[in-house]
């Protein structure tokens, strides 16, 4: 195990972690916000923001899945020391990590049931951008309207058609996150 990868977490974990998870469940609970996070750092090409998410919501029972370039010996031996999440198949994922291109297709991963609609994944996307100009997000947690740069519309639309089950997602960009939970509407500006 190189030296490396034993660092990276957080410095001080107790403040910086609740800092971190106040930030996810703003994302979540109002869509299109952007929200910024500190504290870890994986090896590359993990953003900052999705090395944090992974520190403060994925555990020893959390299954991870790591797409295209975020499948690496470097970051499989981070998730091992700092985290202990099981490395899985899409299948049996609770969280999984990527670029959008690397994650799909996305009806490989859980959606949940109609009994346990909670039992689905979660994907951490890291994008090249984030920014609040995009398509036009609306649902709960949203006052009126709110925009968001997403990497696909048909997607998202075609994950709210789901609801109650469905998958929800954080984009991350450096020490940028934002949210966008299944019971978003999206729709092109």
């Amino acid at each position: 195990m190189q030296t490396d990868v034993l660092t990276g977490g957080f410095t001080n974990a107790p403040v910086q972690s609740a800092h971190a998870f106040r930030a996810a469940l703003n994302a979540l609970s109002r869509p299109g916000r952007i929200e910024t996070v500190e504290g870890a750092n994986a090896p590359a090409p993990v953003s900052v923001a999705a090395a944090t998410l992974m520190l403060v919501l994925c555990d020893a029972e959390t299954p991870l899945h790591l797409a295209g370039p975020f499948n690496t010996p470097e970051i499989r031996q981070w998730i091992a020391f700092h985290i202990g999440a099981p490395l899985s198949d899409p299948a049996q994922a609770t969280f999984a990590l990527g670029g959008w291109d690397d994650l799909m297709p996305l009806h490989r991963f859980p959606i949940g049931s109609p009994e346990y609609p909670d039992r689905s994944t979660t994907f951490f996307v890291e994008l090249d951008s984030l920014s609040t100009v995009g398509p036009r997000l609306t649902g709960p947690g949203i006052q009126h309207a709110t925009y968001l740069s997403l990497p696909d519309i048909q997607a998202f639309q075609d994950n709210r058609a789901l609801f109650p089950q469905g998958h929800d997602f954080f984009f991350t960009c450096a020490d940028h996150l934002a949210g966008l939970p299944r019971s978003t509407l999206v729709e092109a500006a």
